[in-house]
C-alpha cells in the first residue's frame, strides 16, 4: 500500500479560527472606496432602478451618507456629477459652482479627514454623452483629416486640466481622470502644480476597457452616449500587453495611483499592472458586476453577500490595494457580521 502523504493541507482548514490564522489575503473597510452619485437640489434621493440599493443624491444628503460611510470606517468617496445643464463641451465640469465642486466642498467641510475622488471625465456633462471634445466643422481644433464624431484628443486635455483645478480647489483630494484620453495624466499634473495644488494626488484610471459591464452605470451617471460606442478612445477587452503600455506612459507621466476597470473580468491585468508597478492600485468593481449579482440573489439563485464578498477578495488575491465598490456599506456590514 502506498504510504500516505505526510503533508495534509486539510490540517489547516479544520476550524475558522485556523482558516482565518492562515488566509493569505485580508479584507478591510480600509480597503474600499465607495462610488457616490450627485445631484443638483435638496432632500433627493432618487433610487437608481437598475442598481438597487443606490440613489442620486443632492449635495445635502450625499453629506449624509459621507458622514455614514465615515463613520463605518470607509476612508474614501469616489464622485461622479449629473449636471442640470449638458453642452458640448461639458462647462458643468469645469465650473466652480458645478455640481461636483459643491458636493466636494460640502463633503470635506463636514468630514475633514474623508477621502475625496473626482471622477476627472467629461461624458457626464455633454449633451453627446462622449468623454471630450468631437470632431464637428465648426468646432475649434476641428480636425479635417478626422472622422467626423471622433473624439479630439488634445482639446479635450486642455477641459480637463481646468476642471482638476477647479475640482480640487473645491475640496478634492484625489483626482481620478477616466476617459483614457493620451496624455491626460501629465496634463493634470502640470495643470495642478501650476496653480500650487502640488499635494493633490492623480489615481489613473490607467486600464479602463470598453466593457459591456458598465450598463447600469449610464442609467446612473445618465451618461451614454448619444451615438457609437467608446471603442475608440476605452480599450479593446482583447488587449493585454496595452494594458501594460498604458500603465507604463502614465506612471512616467506621474501617476500616483493607477487603476484597472472593470474588475472580475479583469483579475489577470490586475495583476500584471500590480507586478510590473510598485504603486498602489485599485480596481473598479462595476455596476454590472454588481448589478448581475443583485438580479440573480432577488431570484435566489445565488447568495448575494457569498458571492459579492468572494469577488471582493479574489480582486484583492489579484494584487488589487483598493476596490471601489458598490458593496462598500454592505462589505463592512457583513465584515462586522451583521444580516
Amino acid at each position: 500500500m502506498t504510504a500516505f502523504p505526510a503533508n495534509r493541507p486539510r490540517r489547516l482548514r479544520l476550524s475558522e479560527n485556523m482558516r482565518r490564522m492562515v488566509s493569505e489575503t485580508t479584507l478591510s473597510a480600509n480597503n474600499l472606496i465607495a462610488p457616490l452619485f450627485i445631484r443638483h437640489g435638496s432632500g433627493v434621493s432618487r433610487p437608481i432602478a437598475s442598481m438597487p440599493g443606490h440613489s442620486q443624491l443632492s449635495v445635502d444628503m450625499a453629506v449624509r451618507e459621507a458622514e455614514t460611510l465615515a463613520e463605518m470606517g470607509i476612508p474614501a468617496v469616489l464622485l461622479f456629477g449629473i449636471p442640470d445643464h449638458k453642452d458640448a463641451v461639458g462647462s458643468e465640469n469645469f465650473d466652480p459652482e458645478g455640481i461636483v465642486p459643491q458636493a466636494a466642498y460640502a463633503i470635506k467641510k463636514a468630514i475633514p479627514e474623508l477621502i475625496i475622488i473626482s471622477d476627472m471625465c467629461c461624458c457626464e456633462y455633454t449633451d453627446h454623452g462622449h468623454c471630450g471634445i468631437l470632431n464637428f466643422p465648426g468646432v475649434e481644433g476641428y480636425d479635417a483629416h478626422a472622422p467626423e464624431g471622433y473624439l479630439l484628443n488634445d482639446p479635450t486635455l486642455s477641459i480637463l486640466g481646468k476642471a482638476s483645478i477647479v475640482h480640487a480647489q473645491a475640496g478634492t483630494d484625489i483626482i481620478a481622470p477616466s476617459g483614457m484620453i493620451d496624455g491626460m495624466i501629465g496634463t493634470i499634473r502640470a495643470a495642478l502644480d501650476s496653480a500650487g495644488l502640488i499635494n493633490t494626488s492623480i489615481m489613473s484610471y490607467a486600464v479602463k476597457y470598453s466593457s459591456a459591464f458598465y450598463g447600469p452605470f449610464r442609467d446612473a451617471a445618465e451618461s451614454p452616449p448619444s451615438f457609437g460606442d467608446r471603442s475608440q478612445y476605452q480599450m479593446d477587452p482583447a488587449n493585454r500587453l496595452e494594458a501594460l503600455r498604458e500603465a507604463d506612459q502614465d506612471v512616467a507621466e506621474g501617476a500616483d495611483m493607477l487603476m484597472v476597470k472593470p474588475a472580475l473580468a479583469y483579475l489577470d491585468i490586475i495583476r500584471e499592472v500590480k507586478n510590473r508597478h510598485p504603486l498602489p492600485l485599485a480596481a473598479y468593481q462595476v455596476s454590472g458586476e454588481y448589478s448581475m449579482v443583485k438580479a440573480a440573489a432577488e431570484k435566489d439563485w445565488i447568495d448575494e453577500r457569498r458571492v459579492a464578498m468572494e469577488s471582493l477578495m479574489s480582486i484583492r488575491r489579484a494584487g488589487a490595494d483598493m476596490i471601489i465598490t458598490y458593496w462598500a456599506k454592505d462589505a463592512v456590514r457583513w465584515m462586522r457580521g451583521g444580516a
